[in-house]
Parts: structure tokens; sequence; C-alpha cells
């Protein structure tokens, strides 16, 4: 039996964002090389203070970038709940957080880890959207690979696997 076209919208969002977040299956990927482990894995082999690091072109650290993933995907799961929060987003204050500690870079990941599988858990509850808010949805997953792709180009040993030949 055919699912219906939201159904199959909400389950191919689902799955991008588990690309992204948690890596490629080895069976199938979408964008990310199979075997890749994603965003939040590729996170956890960061110390610290190469997360506190800044690029030699003056860029933002990926403790910055981490931060300011964090911030987003909380104001999505307030949207998600009801709430209005974009209109007064501090989108600059998201990305003041440059350095960590041990423990900041710790809380920083569980925070991101936390609101990420919110997020994930929450776009099957969306029952009233327009096509704003459905690009905001869909959006919300090439904001995710844009930051892994910058992180990546930050710290070079963050890189996924190589393609396949």
């Amino acid at each position: 039996m055919d699912e219906s076209f939201p159904g199959l919208v909400e389950r191919a969002i689902g799955t991008l964002l588990r690309e992204v977040l948690d890596g490629a299956r080895l069976d199938l990927a979408f964008f990310l090389n199979r075997n890749d482990e994603g965003l939040l894995r590729a996170l956890d082999h960061l110390s610290a203070a190469d997360a506190s690091a800044l690029p030699p072109s003056g860029a933002a650290s990926v403790a910055a970038h981490v931060d300011h993933l964090r911030y987003h995907l909380s104001l999505l799961n307030r949207w998600s709940r009801g709430e209005q929060p974009f209109e007064d987003a501090d989108w600059a204050a998201s990305w003041r957080r440059t350095h960590v500690t041990d423990a900041e870079w710790a809380e920083l990941r569980a925070g991101l880890r936390a609101e990420a599988a919110a997020w994930q858990g929450g776009i099957g509850a969306l029952v009233h959207v327009g096509e704003t808010e459905l690009t905001g949805v869909i959006a919300s997953v090439a904001h995710l690979a844009y930051h892994l792709g910058a992180i990546r180009q930050i710290d070079r040993s963050l890189r996924g696997p190589a393609a396949e030949k």
C-alpha cells in the first residue's frame, strides 16, 4: 500500500537527519560516504583544546559551530512545541562561545545531542505546517550538513571516510 505524501516526507527528513547526526548506513547513504560516523560521533574525537582552536583564517572554532547548532536546534524544538522563538533569537550569541574547557566541551556536546534527539523525535509531532514551515524543517538538515562540512574543514582529523571507487 502506498504511503501518504506527508508520511513519506516525514520519514525522508528523519532519514537525512539520522545520516548527518548519527552517520551513514553501510548499505545506503544519501550525502555522506558509507560508514561515515556523522556529526555527533565525530565531535567525540576532539579534545576541548582542539574544539577551541581558531583556524588560521580567523574563522570560528569548532566549539562555536557546535554551540550555534545547539542553539538553532533548541529554537526549532521550542517552535515545535508551539512557541515563537525566532522573533527575538540572538544568533550572534550563539557564535560567542569560542573557547571551552573539558567540562564545558562535554556539556556542549551533550546539549547538542539532547537538542538533536528532541528535534528528531519532534518532527513526527508537527501537525499543521505550511510551505514556509516545511521548508524550514527541511533546511534544518541542510544547515546541519553545512556545519558538519565547515567543522571538517576546520579540523581535518574529523573528515569522514573516502568515497568508494
